[in-house]
């Protein structure tokens, strides 16, 4: 089944990251970024159900954004303020009209990394 998902992984603390807002924007032929969907992270640090699948489902360039300064601050963690990574967002393109794309944060807050997963 064709779909997006993601997952967020906490490095700092060595665990799932619970209730991260996460934001998805699609590139419109006009060059603006329009909203898809917004979704929080789950205590596996997942989303409930997959930002993409069925008609929904298209190629195209996307944008995920990731609250990270709100997840640390709801934990407690000190950042500096401002955060040196409070909103994080991965711009990425779907090419396979009937892939699985799987697009995972690995965050602290000092660094992150991603990439395409399965």
């Amino acid at each position: 089944m064709a779909r997006l998902s993601t997952h967020v992984l906490d490095t700092a603390h060595g665990c799932p990251a619970k209730g991260v807002r996460i934001e998805l924007h699609k590139l419109g032929a006009d060059g603006a970024w329009l909203p898809v969907k917004t979704a929080e992270t789950s205590a596996d640090g997942r989303t409930n159900e997959p930002l993409l699948t069925g008609d929904a489902y298209k190629v195209g360039t996307y944008m995920l954004t990731f609250h990270a300064g709100d997840y640390f601050r709801a934990r407690g963690t000190r950042l500096a303020e401002p955060a040196f990574l409070d909103i994080v967002p991965l711009r990425f393109a779907i090419a396979e009209p009937g892939g699985h794309y799987h697009v995972p944060l690995l965050i602290s807050p000092w660094s992150y990394s991603t990439y395409r997963g399965s």
